[in-house]
């Protein structure tokens, strides 16, 4: 004899939870994502104000090359300044995010200021400076920024030590 069949009537409630026998894989946060995969966007947006800033300081350092009075000595070393604050930026932002690393041009950063501060506050206070006390202070400056650099870029880029093209390390 066969079985009588029933009707499957529509369920009104919320039915039965469906088992989970696959394990998804853990997503990643979207700042580790973005920090590994994508250049770091710039906090002014899409203006390309670093790329203007470097372009400005070209213009200015063809101009004072071109220029043969004492104006023009100051211009190229304006326009050295202004192109190197715009890379410096984008180094920095690069660095942070862990994008690239960056240590040794930001550790040199660090020692080229050192020196620069201490040449100018013993032309202020002496009047004269001799060129090599700056120059080893800046060399001392540069180790410590370097550790601090690499472990700002390890922290920030999830514990690799470099990051240059496709290599990691």
């Amino acid at each position: 004899m066969a079985k009588k069949r029933r009707k499957r009537r529509p369920r009104t409630g919320p039915g039965p939870k469906p088992a989970r026998h696959q394990q998804r894989a853990p997503v990643e946060p979207a700042a580790r994502r973005t920090a590994r995969d994508e250049r770091p966007r710039a906090p002014w947006g899409s203006f390309p104000l670093t790329e203007l800033t470097i372009l400005a300081g070209i213009v200015i350092l063809v101009i004072g090359f071109t220029s043969e009075s004492f104006s023009g000595t100051v211009m190229v070393g304006v326009g050295i300044t202004l192109a190197a604050f715009g890379g410096l930026e984008l180094a920095v932002r690069e660095h942070f995010t862990g994008y690239r690393s960056h240590s040794a041009l930001l550790a040199l950063a660090c020692a080229i200021f050192t020196a620069g501060l201490l040449t100018v506050i013993a032309l202020v206070a002496i009047g004269s400076v001799i060129p090599a006390i700056p120059v080893a202070a800046g060399a001392i400056a540069f180790v410590p920024a370097l550790l601090a650099m690499r472990k700002a870029f390890r922290r920030a880029s999830g514990g690799l030590s470099y990051r240059i093209g496709r290599l990691s390390g």
